[in-house]
């Protein structure tokens, strides 16, 4: 069946890809997050300016999004995405060593600047109910941004995290304490008791499963070593999760947040991870065009000192607010600083929020959409907010001096090794026999499982994914390790890796003395070529035992060596001598 032009999904489709194609490219090419470019896409392509001109250029239709509306379940599923990554990166032990991040500073954060613009707005004529339903509408602040912006793992973004996770698990609360503060209200404050226990029950009972589900899903989906079907399974869990906990009166992204922690439990989070990046990416880019289509840019014209007001009074609020109760829980200013600006934006949920104060009575209509206007504007310079963040960090660490306690948070910086066969395993004991850290990354299900039952530290990942080496963030390794015998994949990763981290020290083994030299080339430090070594090994055990005098074939052996480091040396053009069997002869000097 054909498709025609004029179909709303298919046009709509066609101006979310072409966006995509050329946003994330061209803002890549200039260092700017593509965060703002789709945004600024929204805006152009949306309703209040180019979809304006379609009556009189029909041309327009094809470059425009003709039903707004019609996006917004791909926008919600891409937060959705997010909050699953974002569980898939942490583990319960994590997250139960940040509760009181969570649920001290968080809560405080939350709702201390709900109080404090709660107050101003009742200062300048809005009632207490509604003052309060704006207060707390206003005081979320944007997983779907400020995540993409920070990560998890700094020092910005574990804290950023820790109270992006408070207001998402308040959302429902809040949602519930402001219909029962509609002056028609009934029984809002038992409905909300009733969905805590009910949501209570619902995540009991999808803990419970996943452990006990979700190892045997994946391991079935593993050994067909089928990508689309590993991928199914993936998005399976999501949304069974998310309409799961939807279903009890949560929001979605409590059970996407839990099905990416309970993932992140088992060997195979950072496939999954590799395998559904593309799909948030893209929806997350959804997001941000529907964020950028409801900015009114001539309604932002003609009440823009109004709005900048409004704007400048809730970012400067959340950002005091946050940056004092951070400094109060010991957090270096810096640090503080940067987070405070990154939070002092609304969120995307508070259009929720608005939308239930609208309906509940609290507010007019009126009021709604003017910090609907206020909140999309927010969002749209968040970017830029997280980059004076960053600029007030630098400057203000500068001027003091680093907090060694902070950088001893990190994680330790480990050895990576990719692959863990017979090679592998050896290389692998040997690191722990002599207490370096290292984490191993291993294709084959079965083999990934046993070496785990057998108390090696592997992640169940495909190498041959160029977003996994991106995902393994080796610029803070200490080395990395290649024992697969793939020569291609070998050479593929090597370039990837001395791209992404220069200064690396980058091991593998080498086929035979021409895979050698061609890794040289790629860009390893030292390649190992196993068949080389071997064969003067046999050769040296057969000549003795055919009587063959042991000086002359320990001298004919060291020529032969030699002889084939030179060709390698000459075929990858190196200043140096390749490594083979140096270890051994600085170990015979010393004997």
């Amino acid at each position: 069946m054909a498709i025609s032009l004029d179909n709303h999904a298919f046009s709509d489709a066609l101006v979310i890809l072409g966006a995509a194609g050329i946003v994330i490219p061209a803002f890549a090419r200039f260092r700017i997050s593509p965060v703002i470019g789709f945004i600024l896409v929204g805006a152009l392509v949306g309703p209040h300016a180019l979809g304006t001109l379609t009556a009189s250029a029909p041309w327009l239709y094809y470059v425009t999004i003709s039903d707004p509306h019609s996006i917004e379940p791909f926008a919600e599923f891409g937060i959705v995405l997010l909050l699953f990554s974002i569980g898939l990166e942490l583990s319960f032990r994590r997250l139960w060593m940040m509760r009181g991040q969570v649920f001290g500073v968080g809560a405080a954060e939350l709702f201390g600047s709900a109080a404090l613009i709660a107050l101003g707005l009742n200062v300048i004529g809005q009632d207490w109910p509604g003052a309060i339903g704006l207060g707390l509408a206003l005081s979320l602040s944007s997983t779907a941004l400020v995540l993409p912006l920070a990560g998890t793992r700094g020092a910005v973004g574990r804290t950023a995290f820790a109270m992006l996770l408070f207001e998402d698990l308040a959302l429902v609360p809040i949602i519930f304490a402001l219909g029962a503060m509609a002056p028609t209200a009934g029984d809002g404050w038992s409905q909300a008791g009733t969905v805590a226990l009910r949501g209570g029950i619902t995540v009991v009972v999808l803990y419970g499963a996943g452990r006990l589900i979700l190892p045997r899903l994946f391991a079935q989906a593993a050994r067909t070593k089928s990508p689309e079907l590993f991928l199914a399974a993936s998005l399976l869990v999501v949304i069974v999760a998310s309409v799961a906990t939807t279903a009890a009166g949560l929001s979605p992204i409590v059970g996407a947040l839990l099905a990416g922690l309970l993932i992140a439990e088992t060997e195979y989070h950072s496939e999954v991870e590799v395998i559904t990046a593309p799909f948030k990416g893209l929806a997350l880019g959804v997001f941000l065009i529907t964020v950028g289509m409801s900015l009114d840019l001539r309604s932002i014209a003609a009440n823009w000192p109004s709005l900048l007001a409004a704007v400048v009074g809730v970012v400067a609020t959340k950002a005091v607010v946050t940056f004092l109760l951070l400094r109060v829980a010991d957090v270096r200013r810096g640090v503080a600083a940067e987070t405070g600006l990154l939070m002092g934006s609304p969120s995307e949920t508070t259009l929720i929020v608005l939308a239930t104060a609208a309906q509940a009575g609290l507010v007019m209509g009126s009021t709604a959409a003017f910090w609907q206007t206020v909140t999309a504007i927010g969002l749209t310079i968040t970017p830029l907010l997280a980059k004076m963040g960053n600029l007030l960090s630098r400057r203000i660490e500068e001027g003091g001096t680093a907090d060694p306690a902070d950088a001893a948070t990190d994680e330790m910086a480990r050895s990576v090794v990719i692959g863990l066969g017979r090679v592998g395993r050896l290389v692998a004991d040997m690191l722990g026999e002599h207490d370096q850290p290292f984490v191993a990354v291993e294709g084959d299900i079965d083999a990934a499982t046993a070496a785990r039952a057998d108390g090696y530290p592997v992640v169940f990942g495909d190498a041959a994914r160029g977003e996994l080496i991106d995902r393994l963030d080796l610029n803070r390794a200490r080395a990395l390790i290649l024992t697969m015998d793939d020569p291609v994949l070998t050479v593929r990763l090597t370039r990837r890796a001395r791209a992404l981290a220069p200064d690396l020290p980058i091991i593998a083994r080498a086929r035979d003395g021409a895979h050698a030299a061609e890794l040289y080339r790629a860009g390893v430090t030292d390649a190992v070529p196993e068949t080389l070594e071997s064969s003067l090994q046999l050769s040296e055990a057969v000549l003795v035992d055919l009587g063959v005098a042991m000086g002359p074939v320990i001298a004919s052996i060291h020529e032969k060596r030699d002889e084939l480091r030179r060709a390698i040396r000459d075929g990858a053009s190196l200043d140096r001598e390749p490594r083979i069997r140096r270890i051994r002869g600085r170990t015979e000097a010393l004997e």
